[in-house]
């Protein structure tokens, strides 16, 4: 399943830059976003390197997860790409 990274998890003040804000491909409801709760999610850089995290939490009511990478977060030039949840 693909998904589309959103944005780091944060407020108007602080950003978490090892969590992410995903939002799957046909995740519409919070109830489909808490089904995925547990599974990975990789993203791949263009030169091939692979960072994997774990979906935590369902973020709001539309579908949206959150993502936790735990050695490194991603870098800015992932937002708006895709990653894949297996």
């Amino acid at each position: 399943m693909k998904a589309t990274i959103m944005n780091y998890r944060g407020s108007h003040r602080t950003q978490h830059p090892r969590q992410m804000i995903l939002h799957p491909e046909g995740s519409t409801t919070k109830e489909d976003a808490s089904k995925l709760i547990g599974k990975n999610a990789t993203w791949t850089s263009k030169s091939g390197k692979k960072i994997v995290g774990i979906i935590t939490a369902p973020h709001g009511g539309n579908g949206a997860v959150r993502v936790r990478f735990d050695e490194k977060g991603l870098p800015g030039q992932s937002l708006g790409t895709k990653i894949e949840i297996a």
